[in-house]
This record gives structure tokens, C-alpha cells and sequence, in this order.
């Protein structure tokens, strides 16, 4: 996508944390989610506490009219939030120009302290491909401004969208240094797979320390578990630059679980679950800029949405957590017919979204690997994980199927959870390599899990098992993120990754590989990479993939 005019990246990075002494800007409106007018006053109490915006500023769920803008107010952050037990109005404003010369939209908003005094306001009646800015206010005290961009008319066809997906950020693991560099990608916004938070007990072996004395369960404890990744200043700043279109996985809730099945149900009872879950939904949707449409209701979270980006590019954002059936024990179980891992209703959702689409481009935001990945080398297969698609083969098999029926136009997928990166063709029959290619899936890397690993023990153990697995064509264990340049043409998909995740500031960035997918073409091509380690006896091809062949 294109900006219909140059965005001065440089001078709204230095701006974001000041803003105008003078106050906001511009008419006060009725706000479209509270209903809020100018002039209602909050409940009675004393002065607010000071710093009221610890956590930053964020948008969401872009649409070419409007997008959603988020707050939360929280002078102490991971004590609870440190506000008092009242409603307090928050102002907000968006407006054509980083200086809130020209405000297009403004109003009023409630901070509840039923949503842990967070804001998300839904603002429509906007241009569409266009960057905004915005702020609130609350109290005497104004927040950073942030920067949003709506999506293209559904009639426009853009000439091309740049976008950035990324997942798997543990605080304990490492520093979000790749965010320092995804500030200056000028993405349109990025795409964040799950595992936001991790929800593992403080540990003193990581680069740094979860708050609390143990993993949360309740909604205190969840609440503060998010404020303390919130206040991370290169997590905000991203946030600010771009809208962030999110989906969760499994660690925001509980590491590997399954609908209603935690990971130890022999440790948590369904009643504990049920609870943890309720309280895990919340907390995600406070500190997530998302619609009301997705505000949970106790067990449910309408998580799996679409979104258009003119006719260039649909994305489908998948939700393999809520809906699935427990992990299977062995592959007879992943061969059960009734195995799902998203439910019957959103696969039915999932083939209606991909088969009527007129989008030049289909891609989806999945969170668990599609592609097979056989860990036995020699005959014989030896799936050892059976969270992601492959412990749900018949769903998969369907999956391929519709991708090769030639009802689906280009369909690619990006997937997170595994802390490393594959590129794949997709296979109609994984075990055949002769077998039609469907599509192309790239696994991005964490941004900070699994930390500054071996990258010669990450090699000596995946390279092996090239010849059981053709459909991979690169596979590394680096820290970063993915940065897609969409056009009509082809999707080209750089991994950018940081030389440790264990400094703050000041690491370098790399492009590690650039991968080509051409329209009409399905598989994926790696055109460059970066010279691998000693260890590393992979070769990869440049030309475009073959079917019939292994890597």
C-alpha cells in the first residue's frame, strides 16, 4: 500500500512521549461505543492519581472507515493498575496530522474499572487508506499520540501492502530488540500470532522476571501479567507506529491447552479452568485493541475475524485454541475423523471466507505450523508434536484439498508458536512428494522466546531430517520477525533477524532470507539467504520450486 503522502517516521517517533500542554483539539462528539456526552461527569471522588498512561497507546482491526483505539489507564501498572474504584471519562481524538491541527474525529469514553479502567473506542466515518494520529486524555494528564492507518476501499486495488507478523514474545526470554527495528519496516500493520503473554511463573535464569510469586489464575493476576509486557517502551512504540491485528494462542491462558482442556488436568480441575479461562479472556481483551464485537462472554471470545484490504489482499485470522478437540496421544489419534482443532462452525466460516473472496491474495493468520513435520529420520514417521495441525490430519487433509481445488486464488499462510522459521510448500499428500503443491506457509520466528539459542545445535538437529520432509525449503532458529510485501503479481517475505535478544538496545538486524511466492504459482521460492553456520549442511535452491523434487 502506498501513502498517499510521506510519513515523517523520524519526527513522530521523537514526538510520541510529549504532546501539546494546551489540551485536545477539536468538537466533542457522542462517543460510538458509551455513548458519552460532553459535559458527563464521572462518579464522585477525590483527583485522579499521576500517570494515568504507563501502558502506552494502540490501534486495531483496521477497516477502510475506521479503526479502534486503545488505552488503559494505570499509574501502577503491575500493582493492580492503581486506580481508584469509579468510572473516569477519557477524551480522545484522531486527526489528519501529527500536530492535531486538523482533528477529524473526537469524544468522550468510559473507563470502567469492570474492564480494568481500559478504553477501546471504535471510530468510523474515516478515509479510507489514510494515516491518522491520535491521543487521549484523562484528568489533567495527556498519553503519547499514536499513528493508525485505515485499510483500502474494497473497490481500490492497491499496488501493494507491506505488513509485518511476529509471535512468541516471553519477557523472561530476552529484550523486544527486534521491535526496535520493525519500527523503521513502514509497515501498514502487523499481524501478532499469539503467545503475547506467556503465563509461566518468575523465573531468576532470564534475561529478566515475571511480577508475581506464581502463574496467574485470576483476573488480577492476568491483568498484571499484561501491564508488565505493556510497559515495555519498544512493545509501545510499536503499537503506536501502526494498527496491530492480533489473535491469541495458547500461553495468554494456560502453555498447550484445548478448548476446555487445560495442559495438567490432573492438576487443574474443569471448575479452576473454567475460571482461569474466563479470567485469561478478559485480561486479553483489556489490554488488546480490539472491537466489542470481541469482548468475551465468560467461556466465549469471538476472536476468528476478516479483514480486506482492497482487492489485493484478505486475511483470514484464525483461532486454533478455543474450538479444538483435545491433543491426540499418537497419530491414530490425529486421524480421528471428528479431530479439530478450530471447530465445526469456524472451518465452515474459514471455506465460505476463502472460496468467495475476489482478493488477488488470501493469507492466513494461523498460530500452530500446517505443514508435516516427520522427526524420524528413515522410514517411518515421528510426529512429535501433536498440538499443531498435524495432531488433527483428516481437518488438514480438507484444508489441502480446498486449497488445491482451484476455488481458493493464492493462498498463503502465516503461522507463529514455533520459535524458529520454516518455509514450506503445502502438499495435497505430505507423505508424496510427487503430490500437487496447494500453497505456501511461512513459520515466523519468536521475538524474543527460546532467547539468543545455539544456532549449530538448532542445525545439527533439523538438518538431518531434510530428505523426510522435501516440502521445506529453509528452516532457521534466530530471533525476529517477518516483514511481506504483497503486490498482484507476488508476495515477497523477508526474515529480518537481531543478533541477541539479551541487550536492550543496540542490537543489529539482518535479512536472513527473502522468499518469493508468485500469483498462480502455489509453493514458495527462497531467492536469497544469509551464509549459514559451519554446521549447516542445507543447500537451498533459488529457482522456483518443483513439485516432483526434493530440496
Amino acid at each position: 500500500m502506498t501513502p498517499s503522502r510521506p510519513f515523517r517516521r523520524r519526527r513522530f517517533l521523537a514526538g510520541t512521549g510529549a504532546v501539546a500542554a494546551s489540551g485536545l483539539i477539536g468538537p466533542v462528539l457522542l462517543d460510538p461505543v458509551t455513548g458519552v456526552r460532553a459535559g458527563v461527569r464521572t462518579a464522585a471522588g477525590g483527583p485522579l492519581p499521576t500517570g494515568l498512561f504507563t501502558l502506552g497507546v494502540a490501534s486495531g482491526d483496521p477497516e477502510p472507515d475506521g479503526v479502534v483505539l486503545w488505552t488503559r489507564l494505570a499509574p501502577k501498572p503491575v500493582e493492580g493498575g492503581g486506580m481508584p474504584d469509579r468510572n473516569v471519562v477519557v477524551r480522545w481524538e484522531i486527526a489528519a496530522d501529527e500536530r492535531f491541527q486538523d482533528v477529524r474525529r473526537a469524544g468522550r469514553a468510559l473507563a470502567r474499572p469492570s474492564l480494568g479502567h481500559s478504553v477501546h473506542v471504535e471510530v468510523s466515518g474515516l478515509s479510507p487508506d489514510r494515516e491518522y494520529f491520535y491521543r487521549f486524555r484523562a484528568g489533567t494528564e495527556i498519553s503519547p499520540a499514536g499513528r493508525t492507518r485505515t485499510a483500502p476501499s474494497s473497490y481500490t486495488d492497491p499496488r501493494r501492502l507491506r505488513f509485518a507478523f511476529a509471535s512468541c514474545q516471553s519477557w523472561q526470554d530476552g529484550y523486544y530488540t527486534a521491535y526496535e527495528h520493525l519500527l523503521k519496516e513502514d509497515v501498514a500493520f502487523v499481524a501478532f500470532l499469539g503467545d503475547y503473554i506467556y503465563e509461566s511463573p518468575p523465573s531468576t535464569s532470564g534475561v529478566r522476571t515475571h511480577e508475581g510469586t506464581d502463574e496467574p489464575s485470576t483476573l488480577g493476576q492476568y491483568r498484571d501479567r499484561h501491564a508488565q509486557y505493556r510497559t515495555d517502551p519498544q512493545l509501545q512504540a510499536v503499537h503506536a507506529l501502526c494498527p496491530w491485528i492480533v489473535a491469541l494462542d495458547d500461553h495468554e491462558v494456560d502453555n498447550d491447552w484445548a478448548g476446555a482442556v487445560p495442559q495438567d488436568p490432573a492438576k487443574q480441575l474443569p471448575e479452576q479452568f473454567h475460571d482461569r479461562r474466563i479470567a485469561a479472556f478478559q485480561a486479553y481483551y483489556e489490554h488488546m485493541p480490539l472491537r466489542r464485537g470481541s469482548m468475551p462472554h465468560r467461556l466465549d471470545m469471538q476472536l476468528y475475524r476478516r479483514f480486506h484490504f482492497g482487492r489485493l489482499l484478505s486475511l483470514h485470522v484464525l483461532d486454533t485454541r478455543q474450538y479444538r478437540s483435545d491433543q491426540p496421544a499418537d497419530e491414530q489419534g490425529a486421524s480421528a475423523p471428528v479431530a479439530t482443532i478450530t471447530g465445526a462452525a469456524q472451518e465452515r466460516w474459514l471455506t465460505r471466507g476463502l472460496t468467495r473472496s475476489d482478493a488477488r491474495w488470501n493469507v492466513l493468520a494461523n498460530q500452530v505450523m500446517i505443514a508435516q513435520s516427520d522427526e524420524a529420520a528413515g522410514p517411518g514417521h515421528a510426529f512429535g508434536d501433536w498440538d499443531n495441525w498435524g495432531g488433527y490430519l483428516v481437518q488438514r487433509a480438507r484444508l489441502m484439498r480446498l486449497f488445491g481445488s482451484g476455488r481458493v486464488r493464492n493462498p498463503v499462510v502465516v503461522t507463529g508458536d514455533r520459535h524458529a522459521t520454516w518455509a514450506s510448500d503445502l502438499k495435497l499428500d505430505f507423505d508424496d512428494p510427487a503430490s500437487a503443491t496447494v500453497g505456501a506457509e511461512i513459520v515466523g520466528t519468536s521475538v524474543s522466546s527460546g532467547g539468543d539459542t545455539d544456532q549449530t545445535a538448532f542445525h545439527r538437529r533439523w538438518d538431518p531430517l531434510r530428505a523426510e520432509n522435501p516440502h521445506w525449503k529453509y528452516w532457521d532458529g534466530r530471533r525476529g520477525y517477518v516483514v511481506c510485501d504483497v503486490e498482484s503479481d507476488r508476495m515477497t517475505s523477508r526474515l529480518r533477524v537481531v543478533d541477541t535478544v539479551r541487550r536492550q538496545t543496540g542490537a543489529t538486524i539482518k535479512t536472513a532470507a527473502e522468499f518469493v511466492v508468485e500469483a498462480g504459482k502455489p509453493g514458495i521460492t527462497v531467492t536469497a539467504h544469509d551464509t549459514p553456520p559451519a554446521s549447516r549442511t542445507m543447500h537451498l535452491r533459488s529457482q522456483a520450486p518443483d513439485n516432483d523434487q526434493p530440496l
